[in-house]
C-alpha cells in the first residue's frame, strides 16, 4: 500500500520529470537528472515506475489528469446545451494551454519510438472534444465528412490561438478569447 510519503515523492518525480521533459525533450530525458533535481538517488524513481517509459507515460497521464480535472464543471454548467458544452471546453482548453505551457510541450510530444505506447494517452486527451464534435453532428444531422472536417478545424482554432497567445502574436485578453469563442460558433453555424 502507497504511504502519503511515497505519493509525495511520485508526485514530486512527475513534477521535475515534467521539467526535464520540458527542457530536454523525450530524446534525451534524464531519469537520473530528475532523481538529482528531486534529491534522491538515481535508483528511486524505480520505486515509483517500472522503467523510463512508464515514468513518461504517468508524466503524461498528470498532465491529462489535470486537463479532465475541468471538464465537469463546463459541462455541469450547461447541462441541457451540448454546442455551448462544446464551445466551452474548446475555449477552457485554450486557456488551458495558455496558462499551463509546461503541459503543452507534453501535449505536443511527439516521438517515432513511443507514438504507439502513448496514442492510447493522446486519444484520451482530445476525446471529450472529438466526443462532443460527433455527438452534436449527429443530432444536427451534419454528414461524416463534414463532422471531420468540423473537428479539424475546432482544433485548429484551439491549438493555433494557443500558439499565437504563446508567441505574443495575439495578446491573451478577453477580448481575443472572445473571438476564438465566435470563430468556434461560427464553424458551428456554417454547413
Amino acid at each position: 500500500m502507497a504511504t502519503e510519503s511515497n505519493l509525495n515523492v511520485r508526485e514530486k518525480l512527475i513534477q521535475h520529470g515534467l521539467s526535464e521533459l520540458n527542457q530536454h525533450g523525450i530524446q534525451d530525458f534524464s531519469v537520473r537528472r530528475v532523481a538529482t533535481a528531486c534529491g534522491l538517488s538515481c535508483a528511486a524513481p524505480y520505486k515509483h515506475f517500472e522503467d523510463k517509459t512508464q515514468f513518461i507515460a504517468s508524466i503524461i497521464e498528470h498532465v491529462i489528469d489535470e486537463w479532465e480535472s475541468y471538464i465537469p464543471a463546463v459541462i455541469a454548467r450547461y447541462p441541457d446545451d451540448l454546442r455551448q458544452q462544446l464551445v466551452e471546453i474548446s475555449i477552457r482548453y485554450v486557456e488551458f494551454l495558455v496558462e499551463n505551457s509546461h503541459f503543452r510541450s507534453i501535449i505536443m510530444l511527439k516521438n517515432p519510438d513511443l507514438d504507439q505506447q502513448y496514442k492510447a494517452l493522446r486519444l484520451r486527451l482530445t476525446n471529450t472534444s472529438r466526443t462532443l464534435v460527433y455527438r452534436y453532428c449527429e443530432i444536427a444531422k451534419i454528414p461524416k465528412e463534414v463532422m471531420n472536417f468540423k473537428l479539424y478545424v475546432i482544433r485548429s482554432l484551439i491549438y493555433g490561438a494557443a500558439l499565437m497567445f504563446d508567441n505574443n502574436e495575439m495578446e491573451y485578453t478577453e477580448e481575443n478569447i472572445e473571438y476564438v469563442r465566435r470563430a468556434i460558433i461560427r464553424e458551428f453555424d456554417l454547413p
